[in-house]
């Protein structure tokens, strides 16, 4: 039964907060910059500019993020076990029947897109197709119908739109100097905001990482509880791990990466501070607990 314990509801509440917190923060980064670089007049014009992109994040996302990977519409005639596993979860789970997409990509993966549960989609490779039993396919649609059901898809869209605009500002704060009056007049005004438009960009994808991964952890929970086994999602995972890094997804794009249930880019080396998803091993620990919890 899809029901969550005491302890589990704490930890998505604590998620929750936490995503909450770095929103803000990188809002206020935004609004920072726009100041820096115009003044209060700037910040004004940073503010609406702002409201403008997190529009066109939640109204155009799907369309882009499907568009990027080449996913078609799949019927039911088409694909019927896919589509009888996602009317089941989706029962289960209280929400509405998702558009389901195929990616013609043989590196195993998925992602869940749609500003809200009525105009979802879930998108899956022909690779994450072949290589997933039943069971392990199960955990993986209920980790996307998880991101559906915690509004997920907006939140990650929002936070990339807006960490990519202090990218922008930043830019031309650096270009343009970014020193108004107030600066001129003040050195270590100007010095401060030097440093800062060098170093927000950084700031601003490390807050973007936190987030996509503190969702990630929770749409893990959450699909576990829907799917009613853990187990499969952890196997899936482990699998997964090892498909993405025999077949990585040539066509991936960094903007798009962090929508996926596995990092589709091969050959990270990079801190895993920097990544948009969790170590694989301790999101399979967390799942595993959870079980030994139920």
């Amino acid at each position: 039964m899809y029901s969550e314990s005491q302890r589990g509801g704490e930890a998505m509440s604590g998620n929750t907060v936490r995503t909450i917190l770095l929103l803000t923060l990188l809002t206020a980064f935004f609004l920072l910059a726009g100041e820096l670089i115009g003044g209060q007049q700037g910040l004004i014009v940073a503010f609406f500019f702002a409201a403008l992109m997190n529009f066109g994040a939640y109204y155009f996302s799907d369309k882009i993020a499907l568009m990027s990977y080449g996913a078609r519409p799949v019927s039911e005639a088409e694909a019927p076990e896919l589509y009888a596993i996602v009317r089941q979860l989706s029962a289960r789970a209280g929400l509405p029947m998702p558009r389901l997409y195929l990616i013609p990509s043989l590196s195993p993966n998925a992602f869940a897109t749609g500003r809200n549960p009525e105009h979802a989609a879930v998108a899956v490779t022909e690779g994450l197709l072949q290589l997933l039993n039943r069971e392990e396919l199960e955990g993986v649609l209920a980790h996307e119908l998880a991101h559906v059901k915690n509004r997920d898809i907006l939140i990650q869209s929002v936070a990339a739109t807006i960490a990519g605009a202090i990218m922008v500002l930043a830019r031309l704060g650096l270009f343009f100097g970014g020193m108004g009056r107030d600066e001129r007049d003040n050195p270590l005004r100007g010095l401060a905001g030097l440093l800062f438009f060098i170093l927000a960009p950084l700031a601003a994808l490390l807050i973007q990482m936190a987030i996509s991964r503190a969702r990630e952890f929770q749409a893990d929970a959450t699909g576990a509880e829907i799917a009613g086994n853990p187990y499969g999602l952890a196997r899936a995972l482990e699998k997964l791990e090892r498909g993405v890094a025999r077949v990585p997804m040539l066509e991936a794009n960094p903007a798009t990466a962090h929508m996926m249930i596995v990092n589709p880019l091969a050959g990270e080396t990079l801190m895993s501070l920097f990544s948009t998803h969790p170590p694989i091993r301790e999101r399979i620990r967390r799942l595993l607990e959870q079980a030994a919890r139920a």
